[in-house]
């Protein structure tokens, strides 16, 4: 159902792919949008290695819960900050592109702890935490984003 990575060469391994989807904070989450134009937007997401699955969290509605309700297939582009070789001025990026489907988080536990472990990946301040989590959950909506295809590339610029 998914195509293999063309430059297979440059493929870095599942290991590595989860290494880069546990650290990095960002990404693009890409849904069909109105009049099957795609629809990209940055999000901020935790994977969770229990279930190996990934979180976000953002408004009750909008946009991107309007597509979801007609389409829940979904790509997910994570990248990290890369590096440049002594000398060269292209850099050296790794990338990881995630494809699955998502649904929305209803259990209230479920969605706290995403929310939670969500701040940590920004901040140890407990007292912030708690904060968050008192005045803004009830506002939030998680998502939770299953994996059934994931792939990672080193890509160097130039």
């Amino acid at each position: 159902m998914f195509r293999p990575m063309r430059r297979f060469r440059q493929e870095i391994s599942r290991e590595e792919c989860i290494r880069i989807l546990k650290e990095e904070k960002r990404g693009v989450l890409s849904v069909t949008g109105e009049n099957g134009y795609p629809y990209g937007m940055p999000m901020n997401h935790w994977y969770d290695p229990e279930d190996g699955k990934l979180y976000f969290h953002g408004a009750k509605e909008g946009h991107k819960h309007d597509a979801l309700r007609k389409d829940n297939r979904v790509s997910y582009c994570v990248w990290d900050a890369g590096y440049r070789n002594e000398g060269e001025w292209a850099l050296n990026v790794n990338s990881v592109v995630v494809f699955g489907r998502i649904r929305p988080v209803t259990e209230g536990e479920k969605a706290e702890r995403i929310c939670e472990n969500l701040c940590r990946k920004f901040t140890e301040d407990e007292e912030y935490i708690r904060r968050e989590l008192r005045e803004s959950l009830a506002r939030v909506q998680c998502l939770e984003l299953t994996i059934e295809h994931m792939s990672g590339k080193r890509v160097k610029e130039s």
